[in-house]
């Protein structure tokens, strides 16, 4: 079975099937498409299904014109039709990976794509997991399930794990040029999935086992996590000190070697940097461990909307205005810049706290034209607002929460009575500085 399916990778001859067409997999199904793959995606959401069908993505950095060009060389099909999962001879996971209410990882959309996948699973089919999660999850939690198919690994099917590595708003670094990191089950599933990637991937990294593959992914997020907790925690001591946060890491970051500059924010959002260090720290405790430096990072990386609002009490106070009944525009919803993906990000928790301050809150964002319904948080159905002159002018106080290059700093500077900036965005804003404070 392994020769006949490596046969179809080598040839471009084999579908790929992607279950979960969002952030990941839409740009994973890119990579293999301009390889010469054909793709079939799966997902259990109609109105996605519908959009890629009709050539309509949903998502900034793939295309409307890009699908549109897969859908029309019938190199691509949507469904949520999970039957189907028979047909393709490669299947890739690429579904969330979310924590619990008590920070432990949920894992139902892994287990649930498992089980739709062993009802049809035929032999010479090639597994392939790329969600984020803890190690040993593709071999004691998906594996398992996979045999209930009555077919043997190795033999009659092939596991892999590869960690999804994505960069949104990054246009040098797209799916296809960032290196991926393969384990498998077994020598015959790495080298399948090894080879698979090298097609569609600028560089290949094969490691011995899923359980390694899977950690790389945990340490990757782990690392910046805690360090942006050691700058978010230097920024609260330096701002009590009257110190610029900003220009010390920029006068250490011209240091050649031994430094890495990150950055404070008002919190940490994306699927990855807030949770993983978690999927860890849960791990460790199953086996009688803590993670006190990990954990200590959470903690200091999840304070940080909240001293953003206590700043800009102050901030207010100083100008001689509560928060209270005050008009306040946060701009920038998305988690990071020049992107459309708001998940977890630190603008919601943001928006939550000023609403509890009694705020008269609205917000701007050029890539979410609207507030997303939320498991975690339960905000009003509010719009994107025009930053026209005569909306700046009526607000009390503007909250940078995400700098977005297509803001127009000087403009927003020039018409606003306040504006509290947690991303350093109005660095080079030269008049109006009186205005500008930083949280």
């Amino acid at each position: 079975m392994s020769a006949e399916l490596l046969q179809k990778i080598e040839s471009t001859e084999a579908v790929i099937g992607v279950v979960g067409l969002g952030y990941v997999g839409l740009p994973l199904i890119d990579a293999f498409f301009n390889a010469g793959f054909k793709a079939l995606g799966f997902d259990v959401d109609d109105k996605k299904v519908q959009a890629l069908n009709s050539g309509q993505s949903y998502i900034k950095h793939v295309s409307s014109e890009q699908i549109q060009k897969w859908r029309a060389d019938s190199e691509f099909e949507a469904t949520s039709d999970l039957t189907r999962l028979s047909e393709p001879d490669v299947i890739i996971i690429c579904v969330p990976t979310p924590l619990n209410d008590s920070r432990d990882p949920d894992l139902s959309y892994v287990s649930g794509t498992g089980e739709s996948i062993a009802a049809v699973l035929r032999p010479g089919q090639l597994v392939v997991l790329e969600s984020t999660t803890y190690p040993t999850t593709t071999r004691s939690v998906l594996l398992p399930i996979l045999e209930r198919s009555g077919l043997t690994p190795g033999k009659d099917f092939f596991l892999a794990y590869s960690p999804e590595r994505e960069d949104p708003g990054n246009p040098i670094y797209s799916a296809a040029k960032i290196p991926k990191v393969v384990g498998g089950i077994d020598e015959p599933s790495l080298e399948l999935a090894s080879k698979l990637y090298s097609h569609a991937v600028v560089n290949v990294v094969p490691v011995t086992t899923t359980e390694i593959a899977e950690a790389s992914k945990i340490l990757e997020n782990t690392y910046r996590a805690v360090n942006i907790a050691l700058v978010n925690e230097l920024k609260i001591l330096l701002d009590r000190l009257d110190i610029d946060i900003w220009e010390v890491i920029a006068a250490a970051k011209t240091k050649p070697f031994g430094f890495q500059a990150f950055y404070p924010g008002p919190g940490l959002g994306g699927h990855c940097i807030p949770i993983d260090p978690f999927y860890l720290t849960w791990l460790a405790r199953r086996h009688g461990l803590t993670t006190r430096f990990i954990e200590l990072a959470g903690e200091v990386n999840s304070r940080m909307p909240e001293y953003v609002i206590s700043q800009l009490s102050k901030f207010m106070n100083e100008v001689g205005k509560p928060i209270r009944g005050s008009k306040i525009c946060l701009l920038g919803l998305a988690y990071k810049k020049d992107v459309d993906d708001p998940r977890e990000s630190p603008s919601f928790v943001l928006m939550e706290l000023l609403l509890e301050w009694g705020a008269d809150l609205s917000y701007n964002d050029p890539h979410v034209p609207k507030i997303p319904k939320m498991r975690h948080h339960d905000l009003p159905e509010l719009i994107s607002q025009e930053l026209t002159a005569e909306y700046l002018a009526e607000q009390d106080c503007v909250l940078i929460a995400t700098d977005h290059s297509a803001y127009d700093y000087d403009f927003i500077v020039e018409h606003t009575q306040l504006v509290v900036d947690t991303r350093n965005s109005t660095q080079h804003v030269a008049s109006g500085r009186k205005k500008i404070r930083k949280a």
